[in-house]
């Protein structure tokens, strides 16, 4: 057999190959973005080496503590509010980081799961062949050690969480979670007695409670603001990688100007994003001051408790600076800040009147120019001008 002969049949062979191993991989490229099984066993094994660890038995033992504090924190709530919170109380449960990181990972799933196919279909289509789906299998690799290794970070940090499931077909309530580990760490570094610090992140998680239970209208407005945020997100994403890179690049070097998430988006979808940015403010701002409030009548250190706390979230290494801007954690950051502001500003101009005006329905939340300056929220939905009502 010559050696053209032999290169041709090699060169069959190779093609041949290659588009067995082609289809192999498309297939296996289709089965997702994500590998949620290896995120959950990323982060898990991350949080393994977290101090303060403790045993099931251990856990069981604080639910007495959460349920004593709960059932101070309700009647509070109730009173300071003005409106029934029922059932919240018996939804508490106390869980370790890995059981916060599982619940968690149902969430994180269901969100990706709304734009992944869509993605895949733009990414991946019929045929692409060897190359394209051995990128989109690299994606994956990158993108579950990302989300495994956020996930491992949050599961260290997170204190309580209301967690609701947004876009969930059913509406069911939320439940409480206590990540026990993280609230003794974090009472401990402080320096504030355990069973108060209990009660003070109960407080939080239970307004968090009040504004979605209280007011049946706001949880189908976030989700389908958010629903269509993952859409503008994912097409953003992949019509504009270069964009996308470029952002990232900036962030490392820690230039450029606003958030990179916003430059992935033209002007509608920047607004659209700075507008539930406001909401979310809102949201956390009014658990922040309504703990601090009610607080102040449970708990005779609340003062001390608060001072420290915040001054703790503010303290950040350059690491957890960078990973969290990466992430888009800095929001949650902005978040609490902007929105402790503005609901401040409303009080003291509006008074509690104008307070309860937020949760009228959507035309009442704040927009983005206003979150910033609670004087044009009070001028447009409560009347007030010049700090007092006409």
């Amino acid at each position: 057999m010559s050696g053209w002969q032999m290169g041709l049949l090699l060169g069959a062979a190779v093609g041949a190959a290659a588009t067995v191993l082609g289809r192999r991989a498309e297939q296996a490229a289709r089965g997702g973005l994500v590998d949620w099984a290896a995120v959950e066993r990323l982060a898990a094994a991350r949080l393994r080496s977290a101090p303060g660890r403790l045993a099931p038995a251990e856990l069981a033992a604080a639910e007495p503590a959460y349920a004593q504090a709960m059932a101070r924190v309700g009647p509070a709530l109730e009173a300071h509010l003005g409106v029934p919170l029922p059932g919240i109380v018996s939804r508490a449960v106390v869980v370790d980081r890995a059981a916060w990181v599982s619940a968690n990972l149902a969430t994180f799933e269901t969100l990706f799961g709304r734009v992944e196919q869509d993605m895949l279909r733009q990414l991946l289509p019929p045929g692409a062949g060897l190359a394209k789906a051995s990128l989109i299998l690299a994606e994956r690799w990158l993108t579950t050690g990302q989300l495994g290794l956020l996930l491992g970070y949050l599961g260290r940090r997170v204190l309580g969480q209301y967690d609701l499931a947004l876009l969930a077909a059913e509406s069911t309530p939320g439940q409480l979670l206590f990540v026990e580990e993280n609230v003794r760490q974090a009472a401990a570094a402080m320096r504030v007695p355990l069973a108060d610090f209990r009660t003070w992140v109960a407080l939080h998680e239970a307004t968090h409670a009040f504004e979605f239970e209280a007011h049946p209208w706001l949880r189908p407005w976030l989700a389908a603001r958010l629903e269509r945020q993952l859409d503008v997100f994912a097409s953003a994403t992949v019509s504009r990688p270069r964009e996308a890179a470029r952002g990232l690049g900036r962030v490392v070097r820690g230039a450029g100007q606003g958030h990179w998430l916003e430059r992935l988006m033209g002007p509608a979808e920047r607004a659209m994003f700075r507008e539930t940015q406001a909401v979310m403010s809102l949201l956390e701002g009014y658990a922040d001051h309504v703990m601090d409030a009610v607080g102040r009548e449970l708990l005779p250190g609340a003062a001390t408790i608060s001072a420290r706390f915040h001054a703790r979230r503010a303290r950040r290494g350059p690491a957890d600076r960078a990973l969290m801007r990466l992430t888009g954690l800095d929001l949650k950051l902005e978040q609490y800040a902007r929105g402790a502001r503005f609901v401040a500003g409303v009080e003291a101009a509006g008074g509690p009147a104008a307070l309860r005006r937020l949760w009228d329905g959507p035309d009442s939340l704040p927009r983005e120019d206003e979150i910033d300056e609670p004087e044009r929220w009070l001028r447009r939905v409560a009347g007030v001008v010049g700090g007092s009502t006409p």
